[in-house]
């Protein structure tokens, strides 16, 4: 097996980690996580894997199609392609309450599964706030349509997910693989979770503990989910996957509040996919794949190394 040629992806860490925090010193030169234009400054920074992925394919690597090496133009044979698009929307949404139902079985998670009675409590504080009245609906129907809101989500959020996956499943992982999957996915894990400090270090996604350990909750959480999206990349041969599971992880993420218990607090760090209550699942579906072999590219999947003739060997 080839080794892995650590040269473009030193140079594609620097670059992804550099544009990273160019993109969020905003953020920290001005109001943080407070700031208005936040969203702004977090959904420019998604891009930046894609950014450094493009960069180094164009004048490192020089493969003979870039969206190709990516993994954008993959689409065949279609049937298959479908089918983990398919997987890619269902199972982060799957695991995500899976994630909850684990951490209320765990007492990390108070959860109402019954009543929703923190979603209705959110609800009546939010018509309240607007001098609106309480929907006249089902507390169920309302709760039912929040899976809907999660499909919408997940189109809209696939389109800066793709930013991040291009950089990570679409070009990173390939160029780990000659290190034997396992280590690819932690090693990919890692240097996704790694890429949040700008925000993480600011309070974002764990607010009741230390930025460090924010960081490294990041990391564990983006090693177990990284397994996750990896699998719908190699086994697809495309990026689109992985990039609906990302979206669709995102959109689900909100879950945690649907289902809690009113009058209840939990912490980021136990509960929901991002606390550890919520990486038994994913962990368990790695290890099954692995043992399946679901890690295994196919031959026709292995990095190209055709160059273009003004390219250096």
């Amino acid at each position: 097996m080839a080794a892995v040629n650590w040269r473009p992806v030193i140079i594609f860490l620097v670059l992804a980690y550099a544009l990273a925090w160019l993109a969020a010193l905003p953020l920290w030169l001005g109001g943080g996580l407070r700031d208005p234009l936040f969203g702004v400054y977090a959904v420019l920074m998604m891009f930046t894997p894609a950014v450094a992925a493009l960069i180094v394919s164009r004048f490192v690597d020089r493969p003979a199609s870039i969206p190709r090496e990516l993994g954008l133009v993959e689409v065949r044979p279609v049937g298959r392609f479908l089918l983990y698009l398919g997987l890619g929307l269902v199972v982060p949404v799957v695991l995500g309450m899976g994630a909850l139902i684990v951490g209320a079985w765990l007492g990390v998670y108070p959860a109402d599964f019954e009543n929703f009675s923190g979603f209705e409590a959110a609800l009546r504080e939010q018509t309240e706030a607007v001098g609106a009245p309480m929907p006249a609906i089902p507390i169920g129907i309302l709760v039912a349509a929040q899976f809907f809101n999660i499909f919408i989500g997940t189109i809209i959020n696939t389109v800066p997910a793709l930013g991040e996956e291009l950089g990570w499943r679409g070009w990173l992982l390939p160029r780990l693989m000659p290190l034997g999957a396992p280590a690819a996915i932690v090693v990919s894990g890692v240097v996704w979770g790694l890429w949040h400090a700008p925000l993480i270090l600011l309070g974002y996604n764990y607010q009741d503990g230390p930025g460090w350990l924010g960081v490294l909750a990041m990391c564990a959480m983006c090693m177990v989910f990284g397994g996750v999206f990896a699998w719908l990349r190699l086994r697809s041969h495309s990026v689109w996957p992985a990039a609906l599971a990302h979206g669709a992880l995102n959109a689900s993420a909100g879950l945690m509040f649907v289902f809690v218990m009113a009058g209840s607090g939990f912490s980021t760090f136990h509960a929901g996919v991002l606390g550890w209550s919520g990486w038994i699942l994913p962990l368990l579906l790695i290890i099954a794949l692995g043992l399946a072999g679901q890690f295994r590219p196919a031959a026709s999947y292995k990095v190209r190394r055709t160059q273009s003739p003004t390219a250096k060997p």
